[in-house]
């Protein structure tokens, strides 16, 4: 199954052709002439040839979607946005800066509703792999970047699916949030609250300014080394070269219960977040040692009981980092207000998070590597340098140090809706986000929605061909830790 998309086209700068935009399409008539916004660095970045990003929100639904009212709400709504009404063109008389220029949106363009066979075998496949087709496909750059795929197909967990593709300069994955949540009939704002921090954490924010510099001097060698020729292990997990960035992804979901995730925290004193990365952790482990094991046996079948690991595996995560000055989500009105705290945009840098991989006895262990881990990061600049660098290296001298490092994995949470929501009057049932065009070969995303937390698997079949059973991997990991968690509860309440 191939679906109907328009490549870019090879072009000087940063992914854009050049494109003469006519006076009629530049606004719509009745609008005030407003001066043309350029495009953030990080935005730039997202164009990169071996970082041009698209966004992939898939949304499950109670009921049947109406392409006629959908395509009407949505064009009242999410059209409306500057970002979602305008095209990214390339200023030549401006030293080929980007910019945002205005234009009229064709719902039907962007709104496909393909014919789909409602007898078929597996409709839960078919979404996935509708999903995989689109991403060998990319938006033309004549409209503005995003559209919409409806899909009314009964699968295991709804009745139909909505695909919301955009490429990633038009937002970040909080904007994109607030963007979806300013069309909930039930939900106007979800303010995700911040967990508190740990004391370690606090210890690090409130100590000699030297130790926050220390640590940033460390983390942005670290950035030039692992730019340069400090490289993670080759693993059956890590894509060989950035041409990734150019191969189809398979997008699956495995959901955890919200609860199961708090109750490790709660007695861990950790945060959610902690606790995913911990789960990560001991999946990549556990996932890596069955793959060495395999390779090292003829008959292909690892022992679970032995330890295949090589020693010193340097894996290493791409972890993003939302750099708003409030960590809420903002109603899209608010976001959009010049000087908001909500910040619309790609208000993001990122963090090298390095997993020491390696089957521990206790998995509880796995935690407080975390914890520590994390809270190393916390006591460093790294990220806001990363968006700095982003700003001088992609607009004033190009070099690597302008790009996203290659490690193996890119790894993201975003909070969302606390609460079920409704959009355009039916209920949403299960909400995933995802990547593709990025130039790793494994990306996981971590979305609460309501009582559950999913992660989100976008992969390149030729290096994992069975996410699956990594998510497996990652179910086993939960339920090694809880049932420690539980047996720890238990002692204490006999004492």
């Amino acid at each position: 199954m191939e679906l109907e998309g328009m490549s870019l086209r090879p072009t000087r700068h940063a992914g854009l052709k050049g494109i003469k935009v006519r006076k009629e399409m530049e606004r719509p008539r009745g609008e005030e002439e407003e001066e043309e916004e350029p495009l953030s660095p990080m935005a730039r970045m997202f164009h990169e040839p071996q970082s041009n990003v698209y966004t992939v929100s898939i949304f499950g639904f109670e009921n049947p979607i109406n392409p006629h009212i959908f395509k009407a709400k949505w064009l009242g709504t999410v059209a409306r946005h500057p970002r979602f009404s305008s095209v990214q063109v390339t200023d030549e008389k401006n030293g080929g800066e980007m910019k945002w220029v205005k234009t009229r949106v064709d719902i039907d363009e962007h709104v496909k509703v393909p014919m789909i066979d409602q007898d078929m075998a597996s409709p839960d496949k078919f979404v996935e792999d509708y999903v995989a087709n689109l991403s060998k496909t990319q938006i033309s750059t004549s409209i503005p970047m995003w559209d919409c795929h409806i899909l009314n197909l009964k699968t295991s967990d709804a009745e139909s699916t909505l695909v919301f593709r955009a490429h990633h300069s038009l937002g970040d994955g909080t904007s994109l949030v607030s963007l979806i949540l300013s069309c909930s009939d039930t939900l106007q704002s979800s303010p995700a609250k911040k967990e508190p921090r740990s004391a370690s954490a606090q210890w690090f924010s409130i100590r000699s300014p030297l130790l926050l510099t220390w640590n940033t001097l460390v983390d942005v060698w670290m950035c030039a080394a692992t730019t340069y020729f400090f490289k993670d292990t080759e693993t059956p997990l890590k894509a060989p070269s950035s041409s990734v960035a150019f191969t189809p992804r398979r997008i699956v979901r495995h959901t955890f219960s919200l609860d199961d995730v708090k109750l490790v925290k709660n007695a861990t004193s950790t945060t959610v977040n902690d606790v995913m990365l911990a789960i990560t952790h001991a999946g990549l482990s556990r996932y890596l040692n069955r793959k060495y094991g395999e390779a090292k046996h003829d008959n292909g079948e690892a022992r679970e009981w032995e330890n295949n690991l090589p020693n010193n595996i340097r894996l290493t995560a791409t972890l993003f980092v939302n750099l708003r000055k409030s960590p809420q989500l903002y109603p899209l009105e608010e976001m959009v207000k010049k000087n908001s705290k909500g910040e619309w945009g790609n208000k993001i840098g990122y963090v090298l998070f390095p997993f020491k991989i390696g089957l521990k006895d206790n998995p509880l262990d796995y935690i407080k590597d975390a914890k520590a881990r994390m809270d190393r990061k916390k006591a460093t600049l790294e990220a806001k340098f990363r968006l700095f660098m982003a700003k001088v290296f992609v607009k004033f001298y190009r070099t690597k140090m302008g790009s996203f490092p290659l490690t193996t994995m890119w790894f993201s949470n975003l909070g969302g809706p606390r609460e079920e929501i409704s959009l355009f009057g039916n209920r949403v049932t299960s909400v995933s986000a995802s990547l593709y065009g990025q130039p790793v070969a494994l990306t996981i995303h971590i979305l609460c929605y309501g009582k559950k937390i999913s992660m989100v698997l976008s992969v390149d079949e030729s290096i994992i061909s069975n996410p699956y059973e990594l998510c497996d991997d990652f179910e086993e990991a939960l339920k090694l830790i809880k049932t420690m968690i539980l047996k720890k509860l238990s002692n204490a309440s006999r004492l």
